[in-house]
């Protein structure tokens, strides 16, 4: 009865009580979405700018070459197409390569002592509280053709003359692991912590190998945490520009570096980085809709 008394208590504060989060998420979050939204249908000044004249000039812009003046035939721009296309494939590499090392990690870290177990979260996370930005930078130092690692390698005897690693997919491809990695970890962590071994010992009483044990038993029931730990890391992935501005080069421009290449100087094209936004966004909602709906079939079958 006093339950019912807190419930209902409480039930005339529940708006109130939520009204900082939504004013948050409206201030932070859809006001700014909303405002690149109707700028992605605004029109380029031809000096730089932005003209009140709504059109859908960036989206066509982004899809189609009409010439330099704008009265040619259209043709298909492969450019920014193909912009997207490597970013979709660099995020899905990396988010490959992350589940592949994260994984093991994860798992080696749920099983260990509780004591032991925090120490080994602690030195996953504490690279971390650097900045991005610096950290990227030290990549870049270390991977460089004088840099660090190559001259480690020629003291070694295993190369001759040094790795040309900056301004390739292989940089970038670092780059997006180091950045994101952590993210991989923790959720499949989260949910090893949570799997009942019993079931594995269950399985090898039952005559079970180690692989069967782990793709029958172990990689289902660990499925949800896998699942978030791809889509935080191919999300932000998608959207990087500080590993592919930093340590890739033109061969690996990503589309989160062409949309920040439009808003730099009031030269930039902001229609048009809008609308390259707008559709990067339309993908990540994609990615989470279909996780959304795969998730909630499960839910209904189990």
């Amino acid at each position: 009865m006093s339950g019912l008394v807190e419930k209902s208590s409480f039930g005339g504060l529940r708006k109130p009580l939520l009204l900082p989060a939504w004013l948050t998420i409206g201030f932070f979050l859809v006001i700014p979405v909303l405002t690149m939204l109707v700028y992605s249908f605004l029109t380029k000044e031809f000096r730089g700018g932005v003209l009140w004249e709504f059109s859908l000039a960036a989206y066509d812009q982004f899809f189609f070459d009409r010439g330099l003046f704008g009265d040619e035939p259209p043709k298909i721009e492969w450019t920014y197409i193909n912009i997207f296309w490597r970013s979709i494939v660099q995020a899905a590499v990396a988010t490959l390569i992350c589940l592949v090392i994260g994984f093991p990690t994860a798992y080696f870290i749920a099983t260990r002592s509780p004591q032991t177990r925090n120490i080994w979260l602690f030195l996953i996370t504490v690279p971390y509280w650097v900045n991005l930005l610096i950290r990227t930078v030290s990549m870049k130092f270390l991977i460089r053709d004088t840099g660090p690692l190559n001259h480690w390698l020629m003291q070694a005897g295993i190369i001759d003359s040094p790795i040309h690693m900056i301004n390739t997919n292989f940089a970038v491809q670092l780059g997006l692991f180091y950045s994101y990695l952590p993210f991989m970890v923790l959720p499949i962590y989260a949910s090893v912590e949570r799997y009942n071994f019993s079931l594995s010992e269950a399985s090898a009483d039952l005559y079970a190998g180690r692989w069967t044990t782990l793709r029958r038993i172990v990689l289902p029931s660990v499925k949800p945490g896998i699942i978030a730990g791809c889509i935080l890391v191919f999300v932000p992935s998608l959207g990087a520009f500080l590993a592919p501005d930093l340590l890739g080069g033109a061969k690996t421009f990503m589309i989160g570096t062409l949309i920040e290449e439009q808003f730099k100087g009031a030269a930039g094209n902001w229609p048009f980085g809008a609308a390259a936004s707008m559709l990067l966004l339309s993908l990540v909602m994609v990615v989470l809709l279909f996780y959304a709906s795969s998730q909630s079939k499960q839910a209904l079958h189990h």
